[in-house]
């Protein structure tokens, strides 16, 4: 596979949010975009609070668009402060480096684009997207 499908995504959303539920997590917001940067699919999670939807889907962005994790975006951010800042006004806001979001990978190990989570910890939100990712039988990167 090297497009990333609407079934491929919403099996990553449904990987993500049953991850999200086990762990008590508070309720999330899902974005998958494919390697263009494309929203493919995303979720709510009744009871998400407000700019799940554009969190999620900046961090997902920022981390295709980089091509790394955005937990690597936002240890570069520390060390480029005014670079990242130009780059997430450039972007129009679309860009976020924090951590939250991963890449995703075919088994030929090609980028086919990125999950992100917004609604817990940085870490919580990776945690749920690697699942989701994983669940989809996909590799994350």
């Amino acid at each position: 596979m090297s497009d990333l499908t609407l079934s491929v995504a919403l099996k990553i959303i449904d990987g993500a949010v049953a991850k999200a539920r086990s762990a008590k997590y508070k309720p999330m917001g899902i974005a998958v975009l494919d390697a263009s940067g494309h929203l493919v699919a995303y979720a709510r999670e009744d009871g998400a609070s407000m700019f799940r939807f554009e969190i999620a889907q900046a961090k997902a962005w920022g981390a295709v668009g980089m091509g790394v994790s955005s937990r690597v975006l936002g240890q570069r951010a520390k060390d480029n402060p005014n670079f990242f800042v130009s780059l997430a006004a450039t972007a129009a806001g679309k860009f976020l480096p924090q951590t939250g979001a991963v890449l995703i990978k075919n088994a030929a190990g090609e980028v086919i684009g990125a999950a992100g989570a917004s609604g817990g910890t940085g870490e919580e939100d990776e945690e749920i997207c690697t699942h989701g990712i994983q669940f989809a039988g996909l590799v994350t990167a």
